[in-house]
């Protein structure tokens, strides 16, 4: 499929997904939400993907926010639809049964933070900067940014930043666990393949499973996710892959995965 905004490439099982607007510092208009939408239906539905990497073009920016062009123009009616259209890629990201890891080179505020929340985990290189400023524009986040934020750094610090629209440097989101690595820019891209890599060579079934068990698992008690976490352990445990696994591990020797 062809993209105007995004450049999509692929080694091996895993893809390579770029935010192409440079010019815009790959801000998420109308156009790109719609395209990275149809991207990741793709890519999910794809079984020679195993893994994504997600990046902006350029060193400046991520994402650098929603494009304000579009959203000074916007009815109430027409900014709830909006959020709507970005609540829903992000659930997608979110929910896509692969693992999808933001590389995040440079600013991503506001509706590139919410991105960057929504993927499976982020590595940012330095000099990166994050941050949710909605409330400078009179706004508030809109892609999922006020329950993603909390679930990950806490209560108060996201509150601390939602409600003065700070930005945080990459050592400080390193600190608050808003992303896992700092690396030097050349760095970015390699290390988050290579992440993706090691992620792509285990037994598909495995990664969905613990997906699963992790994104359903936050909403429920404690109770009830480990009923779940049981369950779904069952279901791993009677896979082919793990029969493989356990016999690779005991016969000294790297596993073959089949997916099933």
């Amino acid at each position: 499929m062809k993209y105007d905004n995004l450049k999509i490439t692929r080694d091996g099982g895993v893809a390579l997904v770029t935010i192409d607007r440079p010019e815009k510092l790959n801000a998420l208009n109308d156009a790109t939400i719609a395209e990275l939408g149809r991207c990741f239906s793709e890519l999910g539905a794809d079984a020679a993907v195993r893994a994504v990497v997600v990046t902006g073009s350029g060193e400046k920016a991520f994402v650098a926010g929603a494009d304000i062009g579009e959203l000074a123009a916007r009815s109430g009616a027409e900014l709830a639809e909006l959020s709507e259209k970005g609540q829903s890629l992000m659930w997608k990201i979110e929910h896509l049964g692969k693992p999808v890891i933001a590389a995040v080179n440079g600013f991503a505020l506001g509706g590139g933070c919410e991105l960057a929340l929504a993927c499976t985990f982020r590595y940012a290189a330095h000099g990166a900067r994050m941050g949710l400023p909605e409330v400078t524009l009179g706004l508030i986040p809109g892609y999922g940014g006020t329950q993603r934020l909390p679930r990950l750094i806490g209560r108060g610090r996201a509150l601390e930043l939602i409600l003065t629209g700070g930005m945080v440097t990459a050592e400080q989101a390193l600190e608050l666990g808003l992303v896992e690595k700092v690396l030097p820019q050349d760095d970015l891209i390699p290390k988050a393949m290579e992440a993706a890599e090691q992620i792509a060579a285990k037994s598909q079934v495995t990664v969905r499973l613990a997906l699963k068990a992790v994104n359903e698992g936050l909403g429920m008690s404690l109770d009830d996710v480990t009923r779940l976490e049981s369950a779904l352990f069952a279901v791993a445990g009677g896979t082919g892959d793990a029969a493989e696994g356990c016999r690779a591990f005991l016969e000294k020797r790297d596993p073959e995965f089949k997916d099933s």
